[in-house]
């Protein structure tokens, strides 16, 4: 990609969606198209700066809807689609799967179609530097025992109604790709954190609990291992991939942080005793309660992202504790934020 390209990123305005496109503004001259359906967990006071930006364009628009899909590309004509939108809630998907089947599955049906219409009326000078990104997860491979780590080569083993979407999303791009021809790219991530984060994720969840002194609720005995990802190393492992991966492939980005849920809540009461000295509730570890483990709960998640390093070269900047403390004391700053993206239907339930 030229500085100068036109890039659509749809679910711009979710979490890593806006991390994203807040990245690519600072770092590119050419046009941003941000699609997003703004449902619950997407918020466009998340881009308060973004509208400064005389490329910048929002479009309200959601990916199952095709007719809509197939007009961002023939009025943009964007020469990448960042691929973001998503249902992402593990819990919510167990509550409520439908959802997840039409927004990750026809959705992404809906755009790679288009995409793939928009591709083949392409001049022949434009054909080749298209670029489909389709953004994953780790959780499309299931669950890790205490040893080993997910490869670009590990088996698909979706556990919940999420993942199991998301997978399906997947076989779709890399299909589009081997059937078609489009050039495709996809990347599959472990979990995410840092600023922005819709609070029904557990880091978010436990900061803003912790605040009001309300229960740290933590699954079964917390045991449950994830690679923790700071959200702005991940947005810059997106982009190199955009810009130098190869055609057809896949990229596991993780953080090399692998932490039990509970070591995560411990650490966050920690740094909360530290930087609100003054808070009635401490020390915060003492608002820690078990609850009933969720429906097939995956025990542990960890990537090898040695392919992205040796051949993108690309590594994460942050660990895991300076990360957290850059989180907590944005959570800390961004009392607002937190309070207007909660004053809808969302009262941090499962």
């Amino acid at each position: 990609m030229t500085s100068q390209s036109c890039i659509l990123v749809t679910g711009g305005a979710g979490f890593i969606g806006s991390a994203l496109v807040r990245y690519l503004l600072q770092s590119a001259d050419g046009k941003l198209i941000n699609v997003d359906a703004l449902t619950y967990a997407g918020n466009l006071e998340s881009l308060a700066e973004a509208d400064q930006h005389a490329n910048y364009r929002f479009e309200q628009v959601d990916i199952r809807d095709a007719a809509a899909v197939q007009r961002l590309f023939r009025e943009y004509q964007p020469d990448a689609v960042m691929h973001l939108a998503a249902e992402s809630h593990v819990d919510r998907s167990i509550d409520g799967p439908a959802a997840f089947i039409q927004t990750n599955i026809v959705g992404t049906y809906n755009l790679l179609e288009a995409a793939r219409d928009y591709w083949k009326a392409l001049p022949e000078s434009r054909r080749p530097a298209f670029r489909f990104h389709h953004i994953s997860t780790d959780e499309v491979y299931g669950s890790l025992p205490a040893t080993g780590f997910f490869l670009e080569t590990s088996p698909y083993q979706p556990n919940s109604p999420y993942s199991a979407s998301k997978a399906a999303s997947d076989h779709l791009v890399r299909a589009w790709h081997h059937t078609y021809g489009l050039p495709v790219l996809l990347t599959n991530c472990s979990n995410n954190y840092g600023p922005y984060q819709f609070p029904e994720k557990l880091i978010p969840l436990m900061i803003l609990n912790a605040l009001e002194g309300k229960p740290l609720p933590v699954y079964g005995a917390g045991d449950n291992i994830r690679d923790w990802l700071y959200v702005e190393d991940h947005v810059k492992a997106l982009t190199e991939v955009l810009r130098k991966g190869k055609v057809g492939e896949t990229y596991n980005i993780g953080g090399n942080n692998e932490k039990t849920n509970l070591d995560v809540v411990k650490t966050l009461c920690a740094l909360l005793d530290e930087l609100v000295p003054d808070s009635p509730y401490k020390p915060h570890a003492s608002l820690i309660t078990y609850v009933k483990d969720r429906p097939g709960h995956d025990k542990r998640y960890a990537i090898d992202a040695s392919k992205i390093k040796n051949e993108l070269g690309w590594q994460p900047m942050e660990t895991f504790e300076t990360g957290l403390r850059k989180t907590v004391q944005w959570y800390l700053a961004h009392r607002d934020w937190c309070r207007h993206v909660q004053d809808g239907s969302y009262q941090r339930e499962r």
